[in-house]
C-alpha cells in the first residue's frame, strides 16, 4: 500500500496506458547523472499497471542490466508483516472518527466511494484522513483492471533480486507512512479532499496521466502530476514533494561520490516540474541529462 502513497501525493493515482506510437520519445523518460567513475540512472515510474501493458524499451533494459544495484523509494511495502503494524499504529483512530474530522458532505462522498469498493462505512470511519485517502484512491483503479502486482517497482525489484543485485531505499516504510501521519490536520484533510476530487474525475484522468508517462511527455506529466497539486494544495506539495526531493538529491550526491553504475526508480511526480529531483541536484552542482 505504501508503494502507492508517494504517487498518490504527487498525482493521487497513476496507472499505465500505451504511449504515442511513432514518436522518437514514445517511451518513459530516463535520465542519468555521472562523474568520472559513477553513473546513476533516474527512472520515473507509475506504481500500478494493467498486466498486459508494454512499457519496456531497449534503453531502459540496457540501463538496468548495466547497473549493479537498484534504489527505490521504500522496500517492504508489499510485506504485510512490515506494513500492518504501521497502519494500525499510524492509520487508525477509532476514538476520533473520520466523520468528526471532515465535513458531512465530504464524509458522505467518501462513504459512497468506499462502498463502491466494498469498504464498510464503519471501517472507513476508523481511518485517519491520510489512510482514507490512500485507500479510496485505489478503488477506481482496481475496478478498472489495474494491478499493483504489475507495477514498475514490483517488476524491477523482482528482476534485480533474481539477478542477485543489491536493493536500497531512500526511505523506510515507517518514514514514508509518517510523512502522511505527521501532516498538520489541515494538510491531512486536504490530502483526502484532493483524492476525492481525482476519484470524481475518474479513470479517464488517470489514463491521460499515464499515457503522458508512457510517451515520455514531460510537459503533460508536469501538468498532470505537479501543477494542480502545487496550485491547489501548496502546503501538501511542499511537505510531500519538495522536501522529499531535496532529501533524495542529497542522498544521490553521496551515492555519486562512490563508484559504479546504479538504477534509481521513483514515482514520476518526483522527476518533473520546477522542484524535481533533477532541479534539486542542479542546486548541488550535479547535472541530470535525459538519456536519448
Amino acid at each position: 500500500m505504501l508503494r502507492h502513497m508517494r504517487r498518490a501525493a504527487a498525482g493521487l493515482v497513476s496507472v499505465l496506458a500505451l504511449g504515442f506510437a511513432g514518436s522518437a520519445l514514445a517511451e518513459p523518460a530516463l535520465w542519468a547523472i555521472k562523474d568520472k567513475d559513477s553513473t546513476i540512472y533516474l527512472f520515473g515510474t507509475v506504481h500500478v499497471l494493467k498486466p498486459d501493458t508494454k512499457w519496456r524499451s531497449a534503453k531502459i533494459d540496457q540501463a538496468l542490466t548495466s547497473s549493479g544495484d537498484l534504489t527505490l523509494e521504500i522496500i517492504g511495502a508489499d510485506d504485510p508483516a512490515v506494513m500492518q503494524p504501521l497502519v494500525l499504529k499510524y492509520g487508525l483512530d477509532p476514538s476520533n472518527p473520520l466523520s468528526s474530522k471532515i465535513s458531512p458532505e465530504k464524509f458522505k462522498h467518501a462513504t459512497e466511494v468506499a462502498q463502491g469498493g466494498g469498504v464498510p462505512p464503519q471501517a472507513l470511519n476508523m481511518m485517519r484522513p491520510w489512510l482514507a485517502a490512500v485507500s479510496l484512491s485505489m478503488i477506481p483503479v482496481i475496478k478498472a483492471g489495474y494491478d499493483p502486482k504489475s507495477g514498475v517497482e514490483v517488476i524491477l525489484a523482482g528482476e534485480t533480486k533474481a539477478a542477485g543485485k543489491a536493493q536500497k531505499a531512500f526511505e523506510t516504510p515507517e518514514q514514508q507512512i509518517r510523512f502522511f501521519a505527521d501532516l498538520p490536520a489541515k494538510s491531512e484533510a486536504d490530502f483526502l479532499s484532493a483524492t476525492l476530487d481525482d476519484v470524481d474525475e475518474g479513470v479517464a484522468k488517470i489514463d491521460k496521466m499515464v499515457t503522458a508517462w508512457a510517451a515520455g511527455d514531460l510537459a503533460s506529466l508536469e501538468s498532470e502530476f505537479v501543477s494542480e497539486m502545487k496550485a491547489d494544495y501548496p502546503e501538501l506539495y511542499e511537505l510531500l514533494i519538495v522536501k522529499r526531493n531535496e532529501d533524495w538529491a542529497q542522498q544521490l550526491k553521496t551515492k555519486l561520490a562512490g563508484s559504479g553504475v546504479s538504477f534509481v526508480a521513483v514515482g514520476s511526480g518526483h522527476l518533473v516540474g520546477p522542484d524535481s529531483v533533477q532541479a534539486q541536484l542542479a542546486k548541488l552542482g550535479i547535472k541530470a541529462e535525459r538519456v536519448e
